[in-house]
């Protein structure tokens, strides 16, 4: 498979970071290896970017991109960013701190084409939506053995096996769905009858459990349902609250933090964590005299969320709903 993903904000990106020879940067979300080709350049052989990526299928389509530029300097690593101190560990010297870490939060373009992935609503396929590898889901089985956890949460599992009421938070507060209750309870209805086994079976329930004008609305009506259910499977928002603080570990003074997200609770997630670190205190108000001892570690340098250009959206629809936020390590 050919992995094409266009790279959101690269422009601004690059004037944030402002990559220079000799030094080291991470590129949490490889995904086509926009940002990490870009940064690879500047950064010259001196330097060092690595390149995380949960889907095996970008990590082998970089892979022949280093094989044919001769890049020296990338060291691609297949994973999950929540284990970002862990990974760093691995495969740097002890101690190493970055000059920049990105994260594009966003589902590339060669995901949502992939038929056989189920991540989107244009097709007809399996119930999927997972980013790993059999290889990763093999080691999470494992380790999930090991540690006495249930296996890991698939799409089709939410569907036919969690309650209506969990149907309805999570379709409301992951899709930001209004009709969650009513398409939470067509989905019961019809797995009563029989499971619900593909893509183009969930489409067509969400479309009966709808009002008819849903369709006037600029979006189709299962986008936000497949949002949520995609977020859900994956754990996406709790892997992101796990990394930003390991991120934060690993810059040095001066370094940087560039997130894109495109959903507004990862927005948010995002902007409380600047907020709460680039703070001295963060005590409840009710407490008169700070006790905490918290010490401020950020300097927030876009005070209000980056949004992609309008030529660039003409260009990259899929770039409309991008949020940039960018803070910097105190020294």
């Amino acid at each position: 498979m050919n992995y094409t993903h266009i790279p959101v904000m690269l422009k601004e990106i690059l004037e944030y970071l402002d990559p220079k020879p000799g030094q080291y940067f991470i590129d949490c979300t490889l995904g086509g290896g926009g940002y990490t080709m870009v940064i690879a350049e500047r950064i010259k052989e001196s330097g060092r970017v690595l390149a995380i990526d949960l889907d095996e299928t970008a990590i082998n389509n970089f892979q022949l991109t280093i094989n044919n530029y001769e890049l020296k300097n990338v060291v691609l690593v297949n994973n999950n960013f929540k284990n970002l101190k862990e990974i760093v560990v691995k495969y740097f010297v002890k101690n190493q701190k970055f000059s920049g870490i990105v994260f594009d939060l966003g589902l590339s373009s060669a995901q949502l084409d992939d038929k056989s992935r189920g991540f989107s609503f244009k097709s007809d396929a399996p119930l999927d939506m997972n980013y790993e590898s059999e290889i990763m889901n093999q080691e999470l089985g494992i380790r999930n053995q090991e540690l006495g956890m249930n296996q890991k949460i698939t799409v089709e599992k939410i569907i036919n096996q969690w309650r209506e009421s969990e149907l309805i938070k999570i379709i409301k507060e992951y899709g930001e769905e209004r009709c969650a209750k009513s398409i939470a309870r067509e989905i019961v209805k019809f797995r009563k009858l029989k499971p619900i086994k593909t893509t183009g079976q969930l489409v067509e329930i969400i479309k009966n459990a709808v009002p008819k004008n849903y369709e006037h609305y600029r979006i189709h009506p299962a986008t936000r349902t497949f949002q949520a259910l995609r977020i859900a499977s994956n754990n996406e928002l709790e892997n992101l609250k796990i990394a930003l603080p390991q991120a934060l570990e690993l810059l040095q003074p001066g370094g940087r933090i560039v997130v894109i997200s495109f959903h507004s609770l990862e927005d948010r997630i995002v902007k409380q964590f600047f907020k709460q670190e680039s703070k001295e205190c963060i005590c409840p108000s009710e407490i008169p005299i700070c006790r905490c001892d918290h010490q401020i570690k950020l300097k927030i340098i876009t005070k209000k969320v980056v949004r992609p250009s309008a030529e660039e959206v003409l260009k990259n629809p899929r770039a409309r709903s991008a949020k940039m936020r960018v803070a910097e390590l105190s020294s």
